[in-house]
């Protein structure tokens, strides 16, 4: 027994022995702390990729962009932006004649469509039975020069409906570049404000702008602007018409656009039964004193 004690304190004693017990306690402290290691790795890495993922957002917005700063898709437009992509969507047609300064051709699939300028009237420069009112020329070249020739985009308004009596559409009218033709001819002063029946969307700002316009003496209404001098007389042309007047009934809605075969007749009843201080038939629906306009 002496011996075995005496043994295993020399044992004790040796370099090896100690260093076994060291290298086995590393094994076993590295075995219980692996775990935590991979989770605590596992951890850091999770916040690498969330610091990554914050320095990824805009400053202004929090909203992600793509690696080199570059802003993702996804980012919202601002209302500027949406209403100039908006109006880059809206379909244009090519205008094809310019009839004066509020009417105008333009094609539509095809089809050739007579446009009436919402919420604006020029001075008459068509009917050939009165004398060219003031400034009509001139609105009528005025809007020859900004419309002839280009494409312009119609925005509709359902308040005044689809089309008028004389089936011509109801529309306002802008130009690619964003210059909105019907106000315009108003703040220039080629045109004047004018409500047909009910309001109509752009109705206050028309009328703004016709109020600057006389205040600043612009166009028709210059101080000289109706002198004689500028007022172009029509070619008299010889009246055809063929109603007997002896016969046509003004106390009564009796006739109607379709009844007559041209302008001529039409405006003769209209005359005849008083012109719009009595127009009983209904044959001047834009009450601008030419009957029937859509006949030839």
């Amino acid at each position: 027994m002496d011996e075995i004690n005496k043994l295993g304190k020399n044992i004790l004693k040796k370099w090896w022995f100690w260093a076994l017990i060291v290298f086995v306690f590393f094994i076993v402290v590295g075995a219980t702390s692996s775990p935590q290691t991979k989770n605590e790795n596992s951890t850091s890495l999770q916040r690498v990729e969330e610091e990554e993922l914050a320095s990824n957002q805009s400053p202004t917005t929090g909203e992600q962009t793509k690696p080199g700063g570059q802003e993702n898709n996804v980012l919202s437009e601002s209302p500027s932006m949406q209403e100039e992509t908006k109006k880059a969507e809206r379909k244009t047609y090519s205008v094809i004649k310019v009839v004066d300064g509020d009417t105008i051709s333009v094609n539509i699939n095809g089809n050739t469509e007579t446009i009436r300028l919402i919420g604006i009237n020029t001075p008459e420069t068509v009917d050939p039975r009165k004398p060219v009112e003031c400034f009509g020329v001139e609105a009528s070249n005025r809007a020859k020069e900004l419309l002839t020739g280009k494409k312009v985009i119609l925005e509709t308004d359902s308040t005044q409906g689809e089309r008028d009596k004389y089936d011509r559409l109801l529309r306002y009218v802008w130009l690619e570049d964003g210059t909105f033709f019907n106000k315009i001819m108003i703040s220039d002063g080629y045109a004047y404000e004018y409500t047909y029946d009910t309001p109509y969307k752009y109705q206050t700002e028309f009328k703004q702008a016709e109020t600057e316009a006389r205040l600043t003496k612009l166009g028709l209404w210059a101080g000289d602007a109706c002198s004689q001098d500028n007022q172009t007389q029509p070619p008299i042309t010889q009246d055809q018409s063929n109603i007997d007047t002896r016969s046509t009934i003004c106390s009564s809605n009796t006739y109607n656009c379709t009844d007559f075969k041209t302008h001529a007749e039409a405006q003769q009843v209209f005359e005849l039964c008083g012109g719009a201080n009595n127009d009983i038939h209904k044959l001047d629906a834009d009450k601008d004193g030419i009957a029937c306009e859509s006949l030839p």
